[in-house]
């Protein structure tokens, strides 16, 4: 059984996946049921978007992972554990509280853990990145060529299109210039 294996394979991130993938089902009820407005949009669905998408992230890191030869997993899963998590622990209280938590500089606090959030997903990408790399640089005779050779464009097109996000934080002129005439505040 899937779970099985990726139980054996990393538990911390078999773990860590579990916890998000629970969050994200109590994030979703929460949008059901909740009228709290970010911008115009419910509260609850930033927080969801962010823990359904740490689940596929950690488990299929967690797959892949296991097959790198002499690679640290504790080490990567941790930082997984703890750059996600800050992520969206941050996001769900900014949730909590009605507030945005993405291009939120409204105070010296807020654009401080904006910041963190994106050096966080930025940490993550590299690592990523990183890994990516150890993919082309090692063999896996055990394994089908179709298979390593689609870990290893998966984990290219992740990186390409998780450091897409720096084009999103700069903005469109037109959506600067909304934002500095507070017209606009993007959630």
């Amino acid at each position: 059984m899937f779970l099985q294996e990726l139980k054996y394979r990393n538990l911390e991130l078999f773990i860590f996946g579990g916890i998000c993938l629970v969050l994200a089902c109590l994030f979703l009820i929460l949008a059901y049921i909740s009228t709290s407005q970010v911008n115009g949009t419910n509260a609850w669905l930033k927080p969801f978007k962010f823990a359904a998408a740490t689940v596929f992230y950690s488990w299929t890191m967690a797959w892949f992972c296991s097959y790198l030869p002499q690679f640290n997993t504790s080490r990567f899963s941790w930082a997984v554990i703890i750059l996600l998590g800050f992520e969206i622990v941050y996001i769900t209280l900014q949730a909590f509280r009605g507030k945005a938590s993405h291009f939120n500089v409204s105070t010296q606090f807020y654009g401080f853990m904006y910041t963190l959030m994106g050096l966080a997903a930025t940490a993550v990408s590299i690592y990523t990145a990183y890994i990516a790399f150890l993919f082309f640089q090692n063999t896996f005779p055990t394994l089908p060529s179709y298979y390593v050779w689609a870990i290893r464009l998966s984990l290219v097109i992740f990186v390409i299109f998780s450091f897409e996000g720096f084009i999103m934080v700069r903005g469109l002129p037109i959506q600067l210039v909304q934002y500095m005439k507070a017209e606009v505040y993007p959630f």
